[in-house]
C-alpha cells in the first residue's frame, strides 16, 4: 500500500474502520471481548496474511496515543489526593511485582540457555503487563474503583514509572556505552524525567484553567476539542522527550485537571478518539504476530505462553494477597497482570538492536508476548470463575413483586433513598421500594421496611415492580451509568411516568437534563446550603440575613443551571460567588443591581433544588 499518497492513507483508514466495525461486535457475539476481536483483525489485515499494511512499527507508534488518552481519562477520575493515598500500593505492590517477576523470569531464561545479560533484558521486558487490555476489561466491568481494580491500576502505574530505568538499562546490558557513561546517562535520564514531571505539574496547576477559561469565552466547540487534544498530546510529548512513558505524562495531566470545572468537557472531547485509537492499538499488536513463526514453533510457543501466564499470575496474585486482597481478588489481580505489556514490543527489539538476542529469538519472544495478549481475556474469565467459587456467596432473595403496589416506585434504598422515602411514607403515599443489594434488603427488613430485591436497570424488573402503573419513579441509585440506563428505559417504555432523579454532581445533573428529566436533585446540594447557612450563623450573621443569602445562592444556582443546559457546563460562571474579587474571607456577598428582589426570587428558589 502506498502510504505516501492521500488515496493510500484514506484506503488504510477505511480498512481499519471496517476491521473495527466487523471484529468488535463479532468478538462480543462469541463472548471473547472486543480486545481479542481487534487482535484477530490485526492478524488478518497485517503483513503476514492480507498484506494491507507492512509498516507495523509506525502503526503502533500512532496507536499508542490510544493508551495515552485512556490514561488521561483515568487521571481525570482520580484526584491527586487519591493518587497520594495509593502510594503504598504503587511503590510496594507495583515495585515488588516488577522486581520479583523480572528476577523469576531472568532465572528461568538463564536456565534455558540465555546469557545472563540477555536473560535480564528479556525478563525485564516480559515483566511488564498489558495496560490497555487490563484497563479496558476493568472499564467494561465498571470495577476500576473496586479493591482489586485499585491494586491492578497501582501496579500498572508503577510499571509506567519503571519504563525509564528499563529503557536506560537495556543499552547498558548490551555494552553499547561504557559502564560509567551508561550510568551517567541513566542519571541524566532520571533527572530529565523529574524535570518533565515538574513542568507538567506547574502547567496543570497554574496555566490550564486560565487557558480553558479564555477558550470557553470563544464559544466554539471545535476550539475546546482542539485544546483538549493539545493538553493530552502535549503532556505525553513532554514526558516522551524526557524519556518517560507518554501515558505517564498524560495520566498526570489528567490527575491535575480532575478538580477542574472543565473536567466533563475534556472527558467528552477526548473519549471518541480514545476508543478508536485503542482499537487501532490492539490491531497493531495483532499485526506483529508472525503466523509462520507460530506455525513452525507452535509446540514451544504453546508451552511457553502457558508457563509464562501461569508464572506471572501466581506472582502477582501472591503479592496482592500479602497486600490485603482476598483470595478471589488476588486471582483477579493476577489474571489482569498476566499478559505481556505494550513495552515488551519496545524492549525486545531494543535488546536485539544492542546485540543481546538474535533476530529469531526476538521474533519468538514477540510472538509469545502477542499470544499472551490474545489468551488474556480467557485467563481473566477463568480466574473470575475460580474466584467466584472460592468466595462466600450472598444468597440473593428471589425477585418476587407479586404484592408490590404503589403510587411511587423508589429505585435504590441507600442513604438518599431511605430519607426520601420517609417523606412519602409520612404522607401515607403507597410506595414500592426496590434495591439490588441483597444485604441492604435484609438490613432494611430488620428496621421494619419492606424492600424488594431487584435490579432497577432491567426492564423486566421495572415492569414487575409496577413502573408502568406508578405515578412517579424516584431513582436514587449511586451508579451514574445505571442511572442513565434506567432513565433511558423509563423514557422509552413508560414515557408518561413522572421521573425524579438523584444526580451525583452538576455535570451528572446536566446529563440527566439532556435526557429529558426535569426533576433532578443533586445529592449534596441541600445539605451544602444548610451547612453554609449554619456557618454564617456561627460567625455571628443574623439568622434572617443568613436565610436571605441562602435564598440568593439558590436563585443564582438555578439561573446558572438554566444557562448551562443550553451553553454547557463552563457557562454561567459569573453567577457564582468566588473568593477572588473580595479580599476579606468573611465579607458579605456583593449584590449587583441593587437589593435582592425577594418576590422574584421566591418562585425560582424552588427550581434550584435540582
Amino acid at each position: 500500500m502506498d502510504h505516501g499518497s492521500t488515496s493510500g492513507m484514506l484506503l488504510g483508514a477505511l480498512i481499519f474502520l471496517i476491521a473495527a466495525v466487523v471484529a468488535g461486535p463479532l468478538a462480543r457475539r462469541f463472548g471473547l471481548g472486543v480486545a481479542v476481536g481487534y487482535l484477530a483483525a490485526g492478524v488478518v489485515i497485517g503483513p503476514k496474511v492480507a498484506g494491507f499494511f507492512q509498516d507495523t512499527t509506525s502503526i503502533l507508534h500512532v496507536a499508542e496515543i490510544g493508551v495515552v488518552m485512556l490514561l488521561f481519562l483515568i487521571g481525570l477520575e482520580l484526584r491527586l489526593e487519591r493518587l497520594i493515598a495509593l502510594r503504598r500500593l504503587v511503590i510496594g505492590l507495583g515495585g515488588l511485582q516488577i522486581a520479583v517477576t523480572a528476577v523469576t523470569l531472568t532465572g528461568a531464561l538463564w536456565t534455558f540457555g540465555y546469557a545472563p545479560r540477555a536473560a535480564l533484558a528479556i525478563g525485564l521486558a516480559l515483566a511488564f503487563s498489558g495496560t490497555a487490555l487490563a484497563l479496558q476489561i476493568l472499564e467494561e466491568r465498571g470495577h476500576l474503583n473496586r479493591s482489586y481494580g485499585e491494586k491492578t491500576f497501582s501496579t500498572l502505574l508503577a510499571q509506567d514509572i519503571a519504563v525509564v530505568p528499563a529503557l536506560a538499562l537495556v543499552p547498558i546490558l548490551g555494552g553499547g556505552s561504557g559502564h560509567e557513561g551508561g550510568w551517567m546517562e541513566a542519571l541524566a535520564s532520571a533527572a530529565g524525567g523529574a524535570g518533565a514531571l515538574a513542568a507538567i505539574v506547574v502547567a496543570g496547576r497554574y496555566l490550564l484553567d486560565p487557558m480553558f477559561k479564555l477558550l470557553a469565552g470563544v464559544g466554539a466547540r471545535e476550539v475546546m476539542t482542539a485544546a483538549a487534544l493539545l493538553v493530552v498530546l502535549g503532556a505525553a510529548e513532554v514526558a516522551s522527550l524526557a524519556g518517560l512513558s507518554m501515558a505517564m505524562g498524560a495520566f498526570l495531566a489528567g490527575v491535575l485537571l480532575a478538580g477542574s470545572s472543565y473536567r466533563h468537557e475534556l472527558e467528552a472531547d477526548v473519549e471518541p478518539f480514545r476508543g478508536l485509537l485503542i482499537a487501532l492499538f490492539f490491531m497493531g499488536i495483532g499485526m506483529t504476530i508472525d503466523l509462520a513463526v507460530v506455525a513452525t514453533n507452535w509446540t514451544v510457543l504453546a508451552a511457553g505462553v502457558v508457563v509464562y501466564l501461569a508464572l506471572k499470575l501466581a506472582i502477582a496474585a501472591a503479592l496482592a494477597r500479602t497486600f490485603g486482597a482476598t483470595f478471589g481478588d488476588a486471582l483477579r489481580v493476577g489474571a489482569l497482570l498476566a499478559a505481556a505489556g505494550e513495552f515488551a514490543f519496545v524492549l525486545i527489539p531494543l535488546a536485539q538492536t544492542h546485540g543481546l538476542i538474535e533476530p529469531g529469538s526476538a521474533s519468538m519472544l514477540s510472538a509469545l508476548a502477542a499470544l499472551s495478549l490474545v489468551l488474556a481475556p480467557a485467563v481473566v474469565r477463568l480466574a473470575e470463575w475460580a474466584a467466584d467459587r472460592t468466595e462466600p456467596k450472598i444468597v440473593a432473595p428471589e425477585e418476587d413483586f407479586s404484592d408490590a403496589k404503589g403510587q411511587v416506585l423508589v429505585i435504590g434504598f441507600g442513604r438518599v433513598g431511605q430519607i426520601a422515602a420517609q417523606l412519602l411514607l409520612a404522607e401515607g403515599v403507597e410506595t414500592t421500594l426496590i434495591d439490588a443489594n441483597p444485604q441492604r434488603v435484609e438490613q432494611a427488613s430488620r428496621f421494619g421496611f419492606k424492600v424488594y430485591y431487584g435490579d432497577g436497570s432491567r426492564l423486566d424488573v421495572l415492569r414487575a415492580a409496577g413502573a408502568g402503573e406508578a405515578r412517579a419513579v424516584l431513582i436514587c441509585v449511586d451508579d451514574q451509568a445505571a442511572t442513565k440506563r434506567i432513565v433511558e428505559m423509563m423514557r422509552q417504555s413508560f414515557p408518561l411516568t413522572e421521573l425524579v432523579v438523584k444526580a451525583y454532581d452538576r455535570g451528572h445533573a446536566l446529563d440527566l437534563f439532556g435526557l429529558g428529566v426535569e426533576n433532578v436533585v443533586r445529592e449534596t446540594f441541600e445539605s451544602a446550603l444548610v451547612l453554609g447557612r449554619q456557618a454564617l450563623e456561627a460567625v455571628g450573621v443574623d439568622p434572617e440575613r443568613a436565610a436571605e443569602i441562602e435564598a440568593d445562592v439558590r436563585r443564582r444556582d438555578a439561573q446558572r443551571l438554566e444557562i448551562q443546559r443550553v451553553d454547557g457546563i463552563t457557562a454561567g460562571r459569573h453567577l457564582s460567588y468566588t473568593n477572588k474579587p473580595t479580599p476579606e474571607p468573611l465579607s458579605m456577598p456583593k449584590r449587583k443591581g441593587g437589593k435582592i428582589d425577594e418576590d422574584a426570587m421566591a418562585p425560582q428558589a424552588a427550581e434550584a433544588s435540582a
